[in-house]
């Protein structure tokens, strides 16, 4: 019973994180094109109040036009609509279902003892350090090198450097589905605190000066336009991340660090094409094409380079009942699978516990999961989940064997 409770937790919170992130990730998005998309003011009364740029559209069966003061308006509304609540609902409902899909049962979807045999707390502990750590190591790269001459190509730089480094640690540390979702994990936490620490408390800053009658420093703007920049840049690596929890063929890969790198790479790649894509229709700089075309030539390259080697159908024909006559015709027999699976399976798909709706210790219902035996297990090695019952090369090559063979049960 408390497992269903916790998978009706798990649904509501997955619910409601998709929910917050697209109005996140929506309004970032609209922003980004509204500040790519600005033309210098036409009407004098705009100009004289400081307006910097506007833009006219049409949606909805109505028109809108918004416009951008340069540093301030001349004076504020009664009415002013903040941006926050979508960032921190996205990263707390996020964070909360982090804890309950993978610190709350840590020694099994957080832990793979073939890379760190440590304890859960151990594993907790390093996790929550990979948000930490970097959100830390990022923010003192973006104030000591994003304000100088070329900063922003350094910082660039140095940001995609430590994305490579905590990439690999992760992967070399914990298993791989969640090592992927750690790493786009610590990039959301990154996205929320710039949010948090620097984007509304400049924009509170820049109002309290506004009402005290004083000048407004133009650097809370910098660094708020600089934060938000960045955090555009995240979203579709962040998404890659937290949606390769269902493809084992990347988080699975031996080396699946630059799997991740490559994949969140052509991401950031493929975001930089559609944000220069508005600008390049106003003439502002060169065609962006490049960018979108290198994202989609590294996925391309990913997809080919993780593409499975096929048997050749005459070796697939042959192969089994070879294998079978030269080490004996019992070896791929469902006597020895039927103990595989006890000794490896039954605690998550036996009489007890049936995870996802399968169970495994009848020959009926083996033979009805036959094909998905074979996929998960020898194909993708997804299961047993971060092979926490320690199924050897062997039995999965008797899996192999048997379903090669016929998959008989008797």
């Amino acid at each position: 019973m408390d497992s269903y409770y916790l998978e009706w937790a798990n649904l509501l919170l997955r619910w409601v994180h998709v929910i917050t992130a697209i109005a996140w990730i929506g309004s970032s998005f609209y922003f980004v094109f509204l500040d790519s998309s600005l033309t210098p003011p036409v009407d004098e009364d705009l100009k004289r109040q400081g307006v910097s740029g506007e833009l006219w559209a049409v949606h909805g069966g109505g028109f809108y036009h918004p416009v951008k003061f340069n540093v301030s308006p001349p004076k504020l509304p009664e009415n002013l609509h903040w941006f926050y609540w979508e960032s921190y609902s996205t990263w707390l409902s996020g964070f909360a279902l982090f804890t309950l899909s993978y610190l709350w049962s840590a020694g099994t979807y957080l832990i793979d003892k073939s890379k760190m045999d440590w304890a859960p707390s151990t594993a907790v502990a390093a996790a929550l350090s990979f948000l930490l750590v970097f959100w830390l190591l990022y923010d003192l790269i973006c104030r000591t090198l994003g304000q100088r001459k070329n900063g922003e190509a350094i910082v660039g730089g140095l940001v995609f450097l430590l994305v490579c480094v905590a990439s690999w640690l992760a992967c070399h540390w914990f298993a791989g589905r969640a090592a992927f979702l750690l790493v786009g994990a610590m990039l959301a936490t990154s996205m929320s605190a710039s949010v948090f620490f620097w984007i509304i408390p400049g924009q509170k800053k820049v109002i309290a000066a506004i009402q005290a009658g004083q000048a407004v420093d133009p650097v809370h703007g910098q660094r708020g336009k600089q934060r938000s920049v960045h955090n555009t840049y995240f979203t579709l690596p962040v998404l890659f991340a937290m949606l390769s929890g269902h493809y084992s063929f990347t988080y699975n890969h031996p080396q699946n660090w630059l799997v991740l790198i490559l994949m969140m790479f052509a991401g950031a790649a493929i975001r930089q094409f559609f944000v220069m894509r508005h600008g390049y229709k106003l003439g502002r700089h060169g065609n962006p094409l490049v960018y979108g075309l290198a994202g989609v030539a590294v996925i391309v390259g990913a997809i080919v380079w993780l593409r499975p080697v096929a048997t050749p159908p005459a070796l697939a024909q042959v192969q089994p009942a070879a294998a079978l006559a030269a080490t004996g015709a019992d070896q791929a027999n469902y006597q020895k699978l039927q103990i595989v699976l006890q000794q490896r399976c039954y605690a998550c798909h036996g009489e007890q516990v049936q995870m996802k709706n399968v169970r495994l210790d009848s020959a009926s219902l083996v033979k009805q999961q036959a094909q998905s035996i074979y996929q998960q297990v020898v194909v993708s090695r997804a299961m047993p989940m971060n092979n926490s019952t320690g199924l050897t090369e062997a039995e999965r090559q008797l899996v192999k064997q048997w379903f090669e063979a016929g998959a008989a049960v008797d």
